[in-house]
């Protein structure tokens, strides 16, 4: 009997099949997922989507119907999952620069669960709009969920950009015991640290971008540290991020370069999402706040945060987990505003 998904419900993005492929394969259910990103531009399933399903399928020798780029429909019965040593490319699909970050992100609870020691090699976009880039994922994700007991080490090896990809991360996945988490005090700010970064392109585009943010910075009386650096890539790109470090939070924000965009607006938008949490006073950002669902809602115990802006896609995520799970999340705060969350996780695999 099919667990009957609506992949155009909230915010009808990529999140609601990869936290529905995810619980599929924990829980034993078989899916049925319709009207995959119907409302996108190019909806249906596009190249880094198949890409994570194929690697879920894999991973899980699952049986799949639907599993075709522009599909809007898929049919998923998970198997076993089977840790071990596992390469995933998006060219393999279509050449592209599909996020490795979000397929890396699809596959990661299901291997963290499965007892073992697992290996993965991901190749397609590293830095790209639409998803959390790979300095995200190392400064900020990765680091706060390894606090709830996810234990894993994402290796850059090489930057792929838009439209050109061709990066490649190497990640190890360690055996978690999921644990709650509490993130609605910050604490004191320990450090903002921005850096700018450009491949094939003049070194002088990325001092622009690192002197704007300093300019911006100072008129607010912050201090942060800076760094420009140059990296090998197939393709030209550039893009500004910066990290900040609470006592009890971290937090990331990023803006990357386009043609015709000049190097003083990218460092702007990075700044300016940056000033805004800042101000808000809450302990986590928009972005982390929607991929903790998941693993708050595993989790033995109860979970919660602040964040600075209560999303679509956060609502979206919760609506999906409550679908799978006897839970049920509490959201204090109006959309697109500041707000908490907290939910009783079930303690799987206690």
């Amino acid at each position: 009997m099919y667990l009957e998904i609506d992949g155009s419900a909230g915010e009808g993005g990529g999140q609601i099949l990869r936290t529905s492929l995810a619980m599929s394969i924990l829980l034993g259910k078989p899916i049925r997922i319709k009207n995959i990103r119907i409302g996108r531009q190019k909806p249906g399933l596009q190249a880094q989507h198949l890409t994570g399903v194929n690697a879920l399928a894999k991973i899980t020798n699952a049986e799949v119907k639907g599993a075709s780029l522009g599909s809007q429909e898929l049919q998923f019965i998970p198997k076993s999952i089977q840790s071990g040593e596992y390469k995933f490319d998006v060219s393999d699909i279509k050449a592209s620069a599909g996020s490795v970050s979000l397929i890396f992100q699809a596959i990661l609870l299901p291997l963290a669960l499965s007892g073992a020691v697992s290996k993965v090699a991901i190749l397609g976009g590293t830095h790209v709009l639409w998803s959390p880039s790979i300095h995200y994922f190392q400064t900020v994700y990765i680091p706060i969920i390894s606090r709830m007991g996810i234990k894993t080490d994402i290796k850059l090896i090489t930057w792929g950009w838009y439209p050109k990809g061709g990066g490649r991360i190497e990640a190890e996945i360690n055996p978690a015991n999921l644990k709650n988490i509490d993130l609605t005090q910050r604490g004191m700010l320990k450090s903002i640290k921005c850096v700018s970064t450009v491949s094939n392109l003049p070194i002088s585009i990325a001092q622009r971008q690192i002197d704007q943010a300093s300019s911006v910075f100072r008129s607010k009386n912050i201090e942060a540290d800076f760094e420009v650096i140059n990296v090998p890539s197939r393709g030209p790109g550039t893009g500004t991020f910066i990290s900040v470090e609470f006592e009890n939070s971290l937090a990331g924000f990023s803006s990357l370069g386009d043609i015709g965009k000049k190097a003083e607006e990218v460092a702007n938008e990075a700044c300016e999402d940056c000033l805004k949490f800042l101000e808000s006073g809450m302990a986590i950002e928009e972005h982390l706040a929607d991929q903790l669902v998941p693993l708050m809602a595993l989790a033995k115990g109860n979970s919660r945060f602040t964040t600075s802006k209560i999303s679509l896609h956060l609502l979206t995520n919760i609506q999906v987990a409550e679908q799978f799970l006897p839970i049920k999340f509490s959201v204090f705060g109006e959309k697109d505003h500041p707000g908490e969350v907290s939910v009783d996780g079930i303690g799987f695999g206690i």
